[in-house]
């Protein structure tokens, strides 16, 4: 369990990063959303950038038998080698948004 807590806080600490970053246009509402009871955390972003409608996840990561599986990373550099510098080893990070064919490729976790 102490491992999970530590993946959890190494996690909730890089998403609180990334959510001080206001994005350049528009006007945008950054949403921070933590379930802990279910390991899921997630960065959105809702509002408008003049007539267009902006709502969708920048990063969204769940932990799933003991990896963290990351599902979206809408971020720049890529979120994965901050939770490797952080602490959490590459084959306990699954590059979920990668197809499956792909991911055996990578230096991370296949599943």
């Amino acid at each position: 369990m102490e491992t999970l807590d530590r993946y959890r806080k190494i996690i909730r600490e890089i998403i609180q990063t990334y959510s001080q970053y206001q994005p350049a246009r528009g006007n945008v509402q950054i949403e921070v959303i933590f379930d802990e009871a279910n390991d899921h955390y997630e960065l959105m972003y809702a509002g408008w950038n003049g007539p267009y409608r902006i709502h969708g996840s920048v990063l969204h990561v769940d932990i799933r038998n003991g990896k963290v599986w990351i599902q979206h990373d809408g971020t720049k550099s890529g979120i994965a080698e901050e939770l490797v510098r952080a602490g959490i080893p590459r084959d306990r990070i699954v590059l979920l948004f990668k197809p499956a064919e792909i991911r055996p490729y990578t230096d991370f976790a296949v599943a």
